[in-house]
């Protein structure tokens, strides 16, 4: 600043800036580049899945065809090929991989709200098999997006500062939209 002829005598620095959450880090990850190296936002909330009676994705593969389960994660992919009669395949991820959900055009119309708005669902169905690839086909869609908001505040020991940083526009805890059809 000297060379430049300008002065730095402002004052003292300013404090520094609160170290971010494991939570607000993934998050702020996902917003950016849409993951995170450092995690997935399902992770934070396995317990809750987990007593909700929700398996992994990755333990779809192991369940018996026509077994009745609940998987949850956050929505990938919306499709609705011209060709598929109504059918929607959804795809969704939680931090193991992904899980493939059909949608029949009857629950997709009972379920429309949770199927097309939702950022994270919890998918219950029967379990299907076809030429190796397993299936979810959906009978109930729980939108399970209001606690993608809970992330960022998992870690915060003192919850004055969880809300002091809520009021910060910067703090906006969306992540990004899903790949869908029109």
């Amino acid at each position: 600043f000297e060379a430049m002829g300008l002065e730095e005598d402002d004052g003292t620095p300013p404090e520094a800036l609160p170290r971010l959450t494991p939570g607000e880090e993934v998050i702020g990850d996902y917003q950016a580049i849409r993951l995170s190296l450092k995690g997935h936002p399902v992770a934070f909330l396995r317990s809750r899945l987990q007593a909700s009676g929700v398996i992994r994705a990755a333990e779809l593969g192991e369940v018996p065809a026509n077994r009745r389960v609940q998987v949850g994660g956050v929505v990938l992919v919306r499709q609705r090929p011209g060709s598929a009669k109504g059918v929607v395949f959804m795809t969704i991820e939680d931090e193991t991989g992904v899980a493939n959900a059909v949608l029949w055009p009857q629950v997709f119309e009972r379920f429309r709200p949770e199927a097309m708005g939702g950022r994270m669902v919890v998918i219950r169905g029967r379990v299907q098999r076809a030429e190796g690839v397993t299936h979810l086909v959906a009978e109930h869609l729980e939108d399970w997006t209001p606690a993608l908001a809970d992330i960022a505040d998992q870690t915060v020991a003192d919850p004055r500062e969880t809300a002091a940083r809520r009021r910060h526009p910067r703090d906006v805890r969306i992540l990004p939209s899903s790949r869908d059809f029109h």
